[in-house]
Parts: structure tokens; C-alpha cells; sequence
């Protein structure tokens, strides 16, 4: 416990929903109703616990994320540039030196998320921690550290937007999170959040 205490203190904490999630039908995905709140709280939820301070990336109705009572931020670069740009802004307006990023639309973020990536981190030298699901990169579950930032804004401003091209670039780490598949279940569609509402059902009833 005291362990990972000691890890909440030194991390910030981004929850991107900045995208236009054209899956959707262009609705906002992380103010979507999932078991009678916003998707984002719960995922919300579950990073804030982990963190010192979290902030919420997000290009549209800015008004409604703030309601859930944290800092709001919005992509210094235009054009719904993708994750990257709001982890580039994200970075500038965060208290500690490692942010640790999840998506809105994933919303059972396992419990152990930021003791595993901040372990990662130890050795030092690094400018990203990157969390794996046993077959290929997760990189919107990554952990970043702030002296990435210039190099992020100099990939931006030559029009990368490819986290996975922008990760060979910088030295980073991997951390398996096989065991934590349920982490990356992710909402695209409306049948996906169809079989998020039973799968949170059932969990709120066999919990219960």
C-alpha cells in the first residue's frame, strides 16, 4: 500500500476524450450514458485513485466535462490531431514530472495500472512507458514523461500523428498487461456499449 501511495504522489493523471469517435455517429463517446453516468467518470474513477491530479482532455462541450469537477483541457493543435496532441497538452499543464494517460472509452482500468508503469519507469532514462496486452502496444495507456514534451511538439508540428512511428523515435518501455485484459475492452460502437451495460450489470450483480 505504501508502495503504491508513493506512486500516486508523483503522477499526473490524462483522460483523453478528445476524439471525433466517428464509430459513434460523431457523438461525444465520454459523455455517453454507461450504467446511469457519463462513460468518462467511470474510468474517471478508476485513474483518479491512482493519481495525485487528473485533467480531461477534450475538444467539445468542454462545459459538461467539467461538471465532474476536474481541469479540462483542450488540443493546442487544431484539427482533431489525434491522442498525441492532447497528451502534448496535457504535458504542459501537469504538476509532476510522469503523466499517466488512459482513453475515455475504456472504462475498467485495472487497479494496478500506475504501480505496474511507474515500476517500469524506475531505471530511469526514459521517456515513455507504453502498456502491452500480450499481442501488440496499447500506446493510449502510456505514461510519459514531461521532458518528452519539445520533442512531442517538434513530431506535431511536422504533421506526425502516429503514436506508434513516434515512439520509435524516443526511448521507452513496455509493460505486460495480459493478465489485465479487460483493460483495453474498449467502446466503438453502440453494440459495444450495448455489451458494456451487461458486463457492468453482471459484475454490479455478481459484486452485490
Amino acid at each position: 500500500m505504501l508502495h503504491s501511495e508513493k506512486t500516486k504522489s508523483q503522477l499526473s493523471g490524462l483522460l483523453l476524450a478528445g476524439g471525433q469517435a466517428q464509430r459513434m455517429g460523431g457523438a461525444d463517446k465520454g459523455l455517453l450514458t454507461l450504467g446511469g453516468r457519463p462513460l468518462v467518470a467511470w474510468g474517471l474513477e478508476r485513474l483518479s485513485g491512482q493519481v495525485s491530479e487528473v485533467m480531461i482532455s477534450a475538444n467539445r462541450n468542454q462545459a459538461d466535462y467539467r461538471q465532474l469537477g476536474v481541469p479540462v483541457i483542450s488540443d493546442s493543435v487544431s484539427g482533431y490531431a489525434g491522442p498525441l496532441a492532447g497528451l502534448v497538452s496535457g504535458l504542459g499543464q501537469v504538476s509532476h514530472d510522469w503523466m499517466l494517460s488512459a482513453p475515455c472509452d475504456s472504462p475498467l482500468l485495472a487497479g494496478d495500472y500506475a504501480v505496474r508503469m511507474w515500476a517500469a519507469a524506475a531505471p530511469g532514462g526514459l521517456d515513455a512507458v507504453v502498456a502491452h496486452d500480450g499481442e501488440r502496444l496499447q500506446p493510449v495507456f502510456m505514461m510519459l514523461s514531461r521532458q518528452s514534451r519539445p520533442g512531442l511538439e517538434a513530431f506535431l508540428a511536422g504533421g506526425g500523428r502516429k503514436i506508434d512511428l513516434w515512439l520509435e523515435q524516443i526511448p521507452h518501455a513496455r509493460v505486460d498487461f495480459s493478465d489485465r485484459q479487460e483493460m483495453f475492452v474498449n467502446v466503438n460502437t453502440p453494440e459495444d456499449l450495448e455489451d458494456m451495460e451487461m458486463r457492468i450489470a453482471n459484475d454490479t450483480d455478481s459484486s452485490g
